[in-house]
């Protein structure tokens, strides 16, 4: 979700290089949840429209797709899963309480929806947990799994870029930036954006989003934001503590003092927005995750009714020759 004058400005506080928590000793095992969305959209708007189903309807994103999928299974071989896809487009709770909710987005055209479902598919064929949900977005599924897999001990892998999934990372996870095979723990999300994991959200309400249309409270760019947030700890010690901003050594600091208490409404909105969910429809055991297994008859139809060639088979062929071993 975040993007737009919120990146341009974390820019100055964005490292060259990664923190990572990947030292030392963590518990185990390890759970990998996909934002599987962000990768379909990816494929869709950076391949040719060069394969097509049956029907003619262009297939290219489920192809890119499925690719990404088949190299992070042939990376880390995890024994448990879950990729989740975003189906709540236009439905989910956050447009109930703000209907211009991602309003300034291009809505998905059916040629990308038919392509949503057979990734769908293919992940399912592949034997890996598939969730999507018409009132919560994929990070809110994935928020949901990151505290079921945390009470029974385990840590979570959060496959995405997405900036609003960091504030999902504790002590034993991490953000995996596939495309960029950047990994981030708590400090390298701190290095990154200025604050801790648990501050990301209220870092979104305070600055706000455009890319997903959150307001925030005009007037508060990211640095300042972030200035606020490292001497408050979160947005209901600012303004508990509201004037104390005025003594701040901000620059105009009355005038965000005055500010914050103009849209203090727009702030708390901005928060419910931006704050992932943690209690959405999702299995409630870490067992529920483990792979089961490619069902190659099924996924072999598939790909021939998407029209991939015998290369992409053969890659999941012997994906499932690697599974038995």
């Amino acid at each position: 979700m975040a993007g737009g004058r919120f990146a341009r400005a974390l820019s100055r506080v964005d490292p060259t290089t990664d923190s990572a928590s990947t030292a030392g000793a963590t518990p185990a095992p390890t759970a990998w949840l996909v934002d599987a969305s962000l990768y379909v959209f990816r494929a869709y708007h950076s391949l040719p429209p060069d394969w097509h189903d049956d029907d003619g309807w262009p297939t290219h994103a489920v192809h890119g797709y499925t690719h990404f999928l088949l190299n992070l299974l042939e990376q880390v071989r995890p024994s448990h899963i879950a990729v989740c896809f975003d189906e709540s487009l236009g439905s989910s709770f956050r447009h109930r309480i703000y209907p211009a909710y991602k309003a300034n987005r291009e809505r998905p055209d059916e040629t990308l929806l038919r392509q949503f479902v057979y990734c769908r598919e293919i992940t399912r064929a592949l034997g890996l947990s598939c969730l999507a949900h018409a009132e919560f977005e994929a990070d809110d599924l994935i928020g949901s799994l990151v505290e079921v897999v945390r009470a029974e001990g385990g840590r979570s892998v959060i496959v995405s870029a997405d900036k609003d999934l960091s504030q999902l990372v504790g002590e034993h996870d991490e953000q995996w930036d596939f495309g960029r095979d950047r990994h981030r723990g708590p400090a390298g999300v701190e290095a990154r954006m200025g604050v801790r994991p648990d501050q990301v959200a209220d870092l979104l309400a305070l600055a706000g989003d455009s890319i997903d249309n959150i307001p925030g409270v005009r007037g508060i760019g990211a640095t300042t934001a972030v200035k606020l947030l490292r001497h408050f700890d979160s947005i209901d010690d600012l303004y508990r503590r509201l004037p104390e901003v005025g003594f701040l050594r901000l620059r105009g600091a009355r005038t965000i003092q005055a500010k914050l208490a103009e849209q203090r409404e727009a702030a708390m909105l901005s928060r419910e927005l931006t704050r992932i969910r943690r209690d959405a429809p999702v299995p409630q055991s870490l067992a529920a995750l483990a792979c089961r297994g490619i069902d190659l008859a099924v996924i072999d139809d598939q790909l021939q009714r998407c029209g991939f060639g015998p290369l992409l088979r053969r890659r999941v062929r012997e994906a499932a020759q690697r599974a038995r071993h």
